[in-house]
């Protein structure tokens, strides 16, 4: 069996990934669903430990226009405020 790593490997010059948070209380954390069914009562759950254990301030929660495709510009431009930003799927 051969297993492989549908991520693109190539990072772009000058990219790097944001420095780690080192709280989350006061947080704004983005929630970004594919937009299935499931994603609600999973986003329901993970909005409220975010809220009642580690004090984030705001959870904004959009879902993308296509499932299957990459969120759409003005959504990612939109996440550029937020601290942190969970993606998720639901089947």
């Amino acid at each position: 069996m051969e297993l492989l790593n549908p991520s693109h490997e190539q990072q772009r010059a000058g990219s790097a990934p944001p420095p780690r948070l080192d709280t989350l209380e006061g947080a704004i954390i983005g929630v970004i669903s594919n937009g299935k069914e499931n994603t609600v009562p999973f986003f329901d759950r993970v909005e409220s430990i975010l809220r009642e254990r580690y004090g984030v301030a705001k959870v904004v929660r959009r879902t993308k226009l296509n499932y299957s495709a990459p969120a759409e510009v003005d959504l990612m431009s939109e996440a550029m405020g937020w601290d942190a930003v969970l993606s998720g799927v639901g089947d």
